[in-house]
């Protein structure tokens, strides 16, 4: 017995290494939520929208008993101007009364902050970030607001309790409570996805809101639910509050973002292709295309290297390393981590501030016949052609493209399966550059007979790089 009461004293204090120890649910959530409500704002806006054309009325004769009927259906025949409003959450972060929300919760400029007290403030905005919805407003109080804290996103783990405070469906501020259900989400919704996951009750409405520890600080800014009925489901995602302090402070002092950017284009690396570059396993961020004159031509990489780590940190995969590049302070010189052939090395990079592209319009021209392919090509699913004026104008391929056109890819072949499609271009086949059939097929060849399991293809599609591995039948 007493041993019993020893072993569980040692498993409460955590002296059992390697051991995990669960931690109690707590008793209540109401201390928390009555010290973190007042920091916690509704937030409504209101728009304009233009008005809709008229409708034209259908030409009746003179006293038709329909006339009346279409008026009352058609409604007034001069469009009249739609008055919109939305509804959604924010929290203070500084007693001055700056305020964190969604981008989304606020499509227009007249917006309108209620605070926990029920007072209204009109509100400005600082600064925008769609790419990773967020927003800063400023309203300004007569007396200085309570202000919540950012907390490190980075050590709330799987399984740790969380609360969520924001004003669902318009009702009155609200809160729910549950876990932290998973890390690192990517919902598709841009190049910086890294959600953590909630099953808190979060609903329309939520939006902006935050995400409090069981300490009290925001981990995370409730963005997005997945639900197919509209309502929560338990499924719903937050911004780390890691990613949104940073973009924050740079809304704050700039009005903009500032991120860093060193001219690459990446991919993720599969399993095929890290055969095809002789790499033991699949982390990394595969680079496809680097920039003319960009930070990484200049440092001397190359398509076809894996990156692994960037300024001391792991790069996972390709969708760690847009994110690590971005919090890079502009002009700092960091040392890069990669793979050349399988060989590691390390390279010398400086940042440079990212700027938006301006991707250009390509017009549309007409088709090329296809060049008779080799056997092994033809198992593979690939029929391919010369890339001519023709072919060019057809599949609409820059000038500045060069390569082995794709004309055509069985349905259900190893090229199929990969998502080959016509008007693909193969650049390189295992790291060397090919502009007729027959080199293709050569390439492909030897691989082959050199025993390789997968043969590993550059390919262009629309201008972008991307690499494919096939395997070797």
């Amino acid at each position: 017995m007493r041993f019993a009461k020893i072993l569980c004293a040692i498993l409460a204090l955590g002296l059992v290494p390697g051991l995990a120890v669960a931690r109690p649910a707590p008793e209540s959530f109401s201390g928390l939520a009555k010290r973190l409500l007042p920091t916690v704002v509704n937030i409504s806006t209101s728009q304009t929208l233009k008005a809709p054309p008229p409708t034209a009325m259908p030409k009746l004769p003179p006293g038709s008993p329909l006339e009346d009927l279409f008026k009352n259906f058609m409604g007034p025949r001069g469009g009249q101007p739609r008055h919109v409003t939305s509804l959604g959450s924010g929290f203070i972060i500084d007693p001055s009364g700056f305020i964190v929300t969604n981008n989304h919760v606020i499509p227009s400029d007249s917006i309108t902050v209620t605070l926990a007290d029920g007072v209204t403030l009109p509100a400005k905005v600082v600064g925008r970030d769609p790419k990773t919805d967020l927003a800063l407003l400023k309203v300004n109080p007569r007396t200085p607001l309570p202000a919540a804290k950012f907390g490190n996103s980075d050590t709330a783990e799987v399984g740790d309790w969380v609360m969520a405070i924001g004003d669902p469906f318009g009702i009155g501020s609200t809160v729910t409570a549950g876990i932290v259900s998973a890390r690192n989400r990517n919902i598709n919704s841009g190049d910086y996805d890294d959600f953590i996951q909630t099953d808190a009750p979060i609903n329309r409405g939520n939006s902006g809101g935050p995400l409090f520890d069981m300490d009290g600080n925001v981990i995370g800014i409730n963005s997005a639910i997945f639900s197919p009925s509209g309502g929560s489901v338990g499924i719903g995602f937050s911004i780390p509050s890691n990613l949104a302090r940073q973009v924050v402070g740079q809304l704050r002092q700039f009005g903009g973002t500032r991120r860093g950017w060193i001219g690459v284009r990446i991919q993720q690396v599969t399993p095929e292709i890290a055969e095809g570059l002789g790499v033991n396993n699949v982390r990394g961020a595969l680079v496809t295309n680097v920039t003319n004159g960009g930070p990484a031509a200049r440092a001397g990489l190359r398509n076809g290297d894996l990156i692994t780590g960037f300024d001391g940190k792991p790069v996972g995969d390709d969708r760690a390393l847009p994110r690590i590049v971005a919090d890079t302070p502009i002009g700092k010189t960091v040392s890069l981590d990669m793979l050349r052939r399988g060989q590691k090395q390390t390279l010398k990079i400086t940042v440079q501030r990212l700027a938006e592209d301006d991707k250009a319009v390509k017009s549309a021209k007409p088709a090329p016949p296809p060049t008779k392919t080799a056997s092994r090509l033809a198992r593979m699913g690939l029929t391919l052609g010369a890339l001519d004026a023709p072919a060019r104008a057809k599949f609409k391929v820059g000038a500045g493209v060069q390569g082995v056109l794709v004309t055509a890819v069985e349905e259900g072949s190893v090229a199929g399966e990969k998502k080959l499609r016509a008007g693909d271009v193969i650049v390189e086949i295992s790291s060397q550059p090919v502009k007729t059939v027959q080199e293709v097929s050569g390439k492909i060849e030897a691989d082959a007979k050199a025993g390789k399991k997968v043969v590993l293809l550059l390919i262009s599609r629309e201008g972008d790089l991307t690499f494919v591995g096939l395997a070797l039948n």
